[in-house]
């Protein structure tokens, strides 16, 4: 009897312990690459879009097979656990649907089918709620391939977001502090300083962002976030970039081309920066953008190549080296690593990917704990131009599920003391 009874509050609260679980992003197979999110706001992996707006998935399957994807669209709370709002609340239409559009690749050394989802479509009329959100892609066995998260926001209050010089004066000059003002334009929030919630993204990476900040004071109709450590970023550096548009000639960050099954395109070898003073190199923040020459269509006539990169660098044996940026959103797996040519005394790594104009920069990776040290080979710099995107949560009192009631976005450039 007692068994019976332990089995069915076990079966009982299974599902509450479930429900609480922190979902994360899963990175796809190898086959798959190329993942771009497009919106009215941003492009790269992590769009934020306006409630209302359209939203754009598109990636590149190298089976050569044509085959069929669904995808699934889930909301979450500010934490990333699931929301209890069932799928008609924050979905209007269906989900669960075939990806219809699609195009074989043109005049390729490498074969590939583009697929290119919008939302709303005829069946997926659009999303209802603002909150986080999870666009999960499964192929035709129901076997997840990938997963992305994206944000929808509504315009209720102004995000005031500024940049500033590190006010902790022993990483002045290797940090950088967003303050923040929340103006709730006349808008009664009840007890604002426990409800509303802020999420701070440096360059689109979510593994670097800061939540859980609470307004010091009010003044007015604003709340005022200025933090002397708890909204600092190390700053980090430029990204090293290339562009290969031309796979044929060598162009910006190529040294040299070879022509095998694929076009190869060995970089120049990078070297540690962390030790050089600060150099202004513009860049475009850890992203990337698909480009081709003589194209009619880049989607599916831009063709992939093997990708050399190679870095100058002492072996640090208790740490893996990285390649990181929004590429592939910031992941680390085995597909990133470098490994160490004792001969040559460099780090090197190859990886396929489309024709285009990448950011990218080099991580140590302790291989213990798996911490992430971003500015082990690049250094960290105060004058560094970052972007910082705040988005605003809010969750009135009885209310189900989390609000984004409010979206900012600043750049570094114009950093202040």
């Amino acid at each position: 009897m007692k068994k019976n009874i332990f089995n069915l509050v076990l079966f009982a609260i299974t599902p509450l312990v479930l429900l609480s679980q922190v979902t994360e992003e899963l990175n796809p197979p190898d086959f798959i690459k190329t993942i771009t999110f497009k919106s009215n706001t941003t492009e790269g992996q992590l769009p934020v879009l306006k409630l209302g707006e359209s939203l754009e998935l598109e990636f590149d399957a190298l089976t050569a097979n044509e085959e069929d994807f669904y995808y699934v669209i889930e909301h979450f709370n500010y934490d990333w656990t699931p929301s209890s709002l069932v799928k008609s609340e924050y979905l209007k239409g269906l989900d669960n649907q075939r990806i219809l559009t699609y195009e074989n690749s043109f005049n390729t050394y490498q074969i590939y089918s583009h697929y290119d989802l919008q939302i709303p479509n005829s069946r997926t009329l659009g999303l209802l709620k603002s909150g986080n959100y999870i666009i999960s892609i499964y192929d035709d066995y129901d076997e997840l391939m990938f997963s992305r998260k994206f944000m929808v926001y509504e315009d209720n209050v102004n995000v005031g977001v500024s940049v500033k010089r590190s006010r902790d004066v022993q990483v002045i000059g290797e940090k950088q502090s967003v303050d923040i003002v929340i103006s709730t334009n006349g808008t009664n929030f009840n007890n604002p300083l426990d409800n509303i919630k802020t999420l701070i993204i440096q360059n689109n990476n979510q593994n670097t962002s800061i939540s859980g900040l609470k307004p010091q004071y009010t003044l007015g109709n604003e709340l005022i976030y200025r933090y002397d450590t708890e909204s600092a970023f190390w700053a980090g550096n430029e990204f090293w970039f290339y562009e290969n548009k031309d796979v044929r000639s060598a162009n910006v960050g190529v040294q040299f081309i070879q022509l095998k099954e694929l076009y190869n395109n060995y970089l120049y070898t990078n070297i540690s920066r962390k030790d050089l003073p600060y150099t202004y190199n513009p860049d475009i923040n850890g992203n990337f953008l698909i480009t081709a020459i003589d194209t009619d269509n880049v989607d599916v006539e831009a063709d992939y190549t093997m990708i050399h990169f190679s870095l100058s660098h002492d072996e640090i044996k208790d740490k893996d080296i990285h390649i990181y940026g929004n590429f592939n959103a910031y992941a680390i797996d085995p597909f990133t690593k470098m490994e160490y040519n004792t001969e040559s005394k460099r780090y090197e790594n190859t990886m396929l990917l489309k024709q285009g104009f990448y950011n990218y920069k080099y991580v140590a990776v302790d291989k213990e704990t798996g911490a992430i040290d971003e500015g082990a080979i690049s250094g960290n710099f105060w004058q560094t131009e970052n972007n910082y995107k705040v988005l605003v949560y809010y969750r009135d009192l009885g209310a189900r599920f989390d609000r984004i009631i409010g979206y900012g976005e600043a750049s570094s450039t114009n950093i202040t003391n």
